[in-house]
């Protein structure tokens, strides 16, 4: 079977895929843009717009600081969750909390990588739900350093978003620090930005300047 191009492509999940909040899961696919090293927003240096520049989502906060987290944020600066990297782990390991909350009640989901030297970028995504972590409940597979992740549900072929870079002049001017993602119908897409925002922690050496 042929990968089908344009709107066709999208299939709807029968359930919304719903891990932060339900507010964030779109019967539409939802486009949108990772901007890094944006010096006019003060909290932090990654923000995600929509396609015409409206502010979504913000991160304060930088990983390795002295309180080790980031916090993502909506446009109005209201905490959506906790991001947290768990030192001293053999697989490079993230605890994503609801609010700013980074009490074990509050977990949400656990991000870690498949394995620990890795040339492409393979992540397990494990709900909290999950604890025994036999199975994943979701994957990003793909090539940070091209922009082009893909996460998908489990072990499934099911795509549930796309990275992708945005080929135009404005983002030959912006390189590397401007990308798109296209969230799939009924996904709940502040996950994949906190999904995003990890991959950004994750992969912060391998774009050092």
């Amino acid at each position: 079977m042929e990968h089908v191009q344009g709107p066709s492509a999208y299939f709807p999940s029968a359930h919304p895929v719903s891990v932060i909040g339900p507010q964030y899961c779109f019967p539409q696919p939802v486009d949108l843009a990772v901007v890094r090293k944006v010096l006019t927003i003060t909290e932090g240096n990654f923000a995600v717009t929509d396609l015409t520049g409206n502010i979504m989502f913000k991160i304060k906060g930088k990983f390795f600081s002295i309180h080790d987290r980031r916090v993502l944020t909506d446009a109005a600066g209201n905490p959506v969750c906790t991001l947290r990297p768990k030192m001293m782990t053999v697989h490079d390991r993230w605890q994503v909390f609801r609010g700013e909350s980074t009490e074990e009640k509050d977990l949400i989901f656990t991000v870690k990588r498949s394995s620990l030297i890795q040339l492409k970028t393979k992540l397990h995504v494990f709900l909290a739900s999950n604890p025994k972590e036999d199975a994943c409940d979701f994957r990003v597979e793909g090539s940070w350093l091209e922009r082009s992740c893909t996460v998908y549900s489990g072990e499934s072929n099911t795509i549930l978003a796309q990275m992708h870079k945005k080929h135009s002049v404005e983002s030959v001017l912006l390189g590397k620090d401007k990308f798109m993602v296209t969230v799939y119908p009924n996904v709940d897409y502040a996950f994949v930005v906190a999904l995003i925002a990890i991959l950004d922690g994750i992969n912060k050496d391998d774009d050092a300047e």
